[in-house]
């Protein structure tokens, strides 16, 4: 039988909710039958340079502390995969989960009201916006 969902995406932050969303996605994960991506957004890179003709971010960049504290929270999660993403939260991750075959997006509804009228709602973004079902912790 194939699993419901042969490829999960959690979207994670560095705040305490990170740990319920992936709880709940690692509930839904079959190891031994799909991936998990544990997805993280950060800004654009401020500094680059070519290296073999591409150009990558360097290592001073500020989102250099991110990359890294992502591969370690994947790390803690055998078989997870890390993605780093770079842009507007929402839009960067609904363009990659279509692009990477996502079945699954889970994420977070934690930020105040004033958040969400400033900022907008990254978790309203996917819902809205994705190109597979999302699903939403409430914390």
């Amino acid at each position: 039988m194939t699993p419901p969902y042969a490829h999960i995406a959690c979207c994670i932050d560095d705040s305490p909710a990170a740990e319920r969303v992936l709880e709940h996605a690692r509930g839904l994960w079959s190891p031994a039958e799909g991936r998990l991506s544990i997805v993280h957004v950060g800004p654009r890179p401020l500094l680059v340079h070519e290296v073999g003709g591409r150009t990558v971010p360097r290592p001073e960049d500020l989102s250099a502390a991110e990359r890294a504290w992502l591969r370690r929270r994947a790390a803690a999660v055998p078989g997870a995969e890390a993605v780093f993403l770079e842009g507007l939260p929402g839009p960067a991750a609904c363009a990659w989960a279509q692009e990477a075959g996502v079945d699954l997006l889970v994420t977070a509804a934690h930020h105040g009201l004033l958040d969400r009228l400033l900022l907008g709602s990254f978790a309203q973004h996917l819902v809205n916006h994705a190109s597979c079902p999302v699903l939403v912790v409430r914390l």
